[in-house]
């Protein structure tokens, strides 16, 4: 199991994370929660990660809140300061990692996808991204700064991120020439995590466990291919 760590943002400020050690690993990702908070989910995901060799660290961006309750987890997720959270919690984060040697990706779902869209343009240190069912809204993406690969996962069927808008990103992405390929999966919201199913899950959410196969399947070869 993983540990409790704390890193220091480029501004100077102290953040707590969970770390999911990967003996011997030549890279590093920074895994983003979802609009629940740091939870028992995402820790798994991190702790997915590590097994695969990968050093995982998810920035604990609700400082020390989390909640299984949507109408809270909106209130978060709406107090949250994107660019701030980018720029300094995910940047600090990634500075942490690289700092122990090798590169460095970032991954993120729902509103952690939205934060790595944010990432690949504030992160210097990001070396490549993949971005889970979720995006900022288009007038902050300058697709012209965006250097590092991408690899997203999109749901055709997702009533969280329309997927015409995910047309709308992928054409400024396409126009400044920019290092990405998007998947396209008959599925909904939150398709990848595996809590999103039976009577508690949000309606605009449902676990796809053959899709979710798939994306991670598709994650692996792309960070094993970018991060080496």
């Amino acid at each position: 199991m993983g540990s409790t760590v704390t890193f220091t943002r480029p501004d100077g400020q102290s953040v707590q994370g969970y770390l999911a050690e990967a003996p011997g690993a030549v890279a590093s990702v920074v895994v983003i929660q979802e609009w629940w908070g740091l939870n028992d989910q995402i820790r798994g995901v991190a702790e997915r990660f590590a097994q695969a060799g990968y050093t995982a660290l998810v920035p604990d961006l609700y400082r020390g809140r989390a909640t299984v309750e949507a109408e809270e987890a909106h209130h978060l997720m709406s107090s949250l300061n994107f660019g701030d959270a980018a720029s300094q919690d995910v940047r600090g984060a990634a500075q942490f990692l690289k700092a122990r040697g090798g590169k460095v990706g970032v991954t993120g779902y729902c509103m952690g996808g939205a934060l790595t869209v944010l990432s690949s343009m504030m992160v210097p240190e990001m070396d490549a991204g993949v971005v889970w069912y979720g995006l900022p809204p288009l007038e902050f993406v300058d697709a012209s700064k965006i250097r590092v690969p991408l690899l997203a996962h999109w749901a055709t069927q997702d009533a969280a991120f329309a997927i015409d808008t995910v047309d709308q990103l992928e054409a400024r992405l396409s126009a400044a020439g920019a290092p990405y390929t998007g998947h396209r999966y008959l599925a909904q919201h939150a398709f990848a995590n595996e809590t999103a199913v039976g009577p508690g899950r949000l309606p605009i959410t449902q676990y796809d466990p053959m899709w979710a196969q798939i994306a991670w399947d598709r994650s692996f070869r792309f960070f094993g291919k970018t991060l080496g």
